[in-house]
């Protein structure tokens, strides 16, 4: 199988395990366009196909053990590290989604901002997805930041930041646009600079 085959092949498994793509960096399926974004991204067509498969494999263990599990969870995959978000019912649910990440091959670091469910509904989803595209739609108008290496989860108004920023005035602008969204609570930073990988 040829690099792009096989980069094709996990772009595939990712969309078809059925995970939830909020947090990722927005994703150009088809040919010559897929690759082009994720070649441009700090990580390379090479970090990126290996995230994609990390990805996929954790999206595949969380629907074998249930799929409810997989259902309330964000996952954002850069550079190995896996950032988890979301909403549960409960506190083992949370454990095993933790626990099953760590499964997949391949993952460096589990970061676990999962919650256990407070009863928030449709109305706080469509809010914190209504946060999430405000900023992304911030970041990508802006010159001075490379928005494909950032990726943005928002859960019950916490803003959660994971990628690789070219420099930390990019990163503190940001931050900046984070802040500025109406409804945002805080900001969660664990995007790293390009210079420390």
């Amino acid at each position: 199988m040829t690099g792009f085959s096989r980069f094709a092949a996990l772009i595939g498994l990712a969309l078809a395990s059925g995970g939830a793509l909020s947090g990722c960096t927005p994703l150009v399926i088809g040919g010559v366009g897929g690759a082009a974004v994720a070649a441009s991204e700090h990580r390379g067509l090479k970090g990126f196909a290996s995230d994609t498969e990390i990805r996929a494999s954790i999206n595949h263990l969380w629907f074998q053990h249930s799929i409810s599990l997989a259902s309330g969870l964000g996952l954002t995959v850069d550079h190995g590290r896996v950032l988890l978000t979301g909403r549960v019912p409960d506190a083992q649910s949370r454990l095993d989604a933790v626990r099953l990440a760590w499964q997949a091959e391949g993952v460096k670091e589990v970061i676990n901002e999962i919650q256990v469910d407070n009863g928030g509904g449709i109305l706080d989803s469509a809010s914190d997805t209504w946060i999430s595209t405000q900023l992304r739609t911030k970041i990508t108008i802006d010159g001075d930041i490379h928005s494909q290496n950032y990726s943005i989860d928002t859960v019950d108004g916490v803003v959660y930041l994971m990628g690789t920023a070219t420099t930390q005035a990019e990163l503190d602008r940001v931050i900046q646009h984070a802040r500025s969204v109406a409804n945002v609570q805080r900001v969660v930073n664990y995007v790293r600079l390009l210079a420390s990988l």
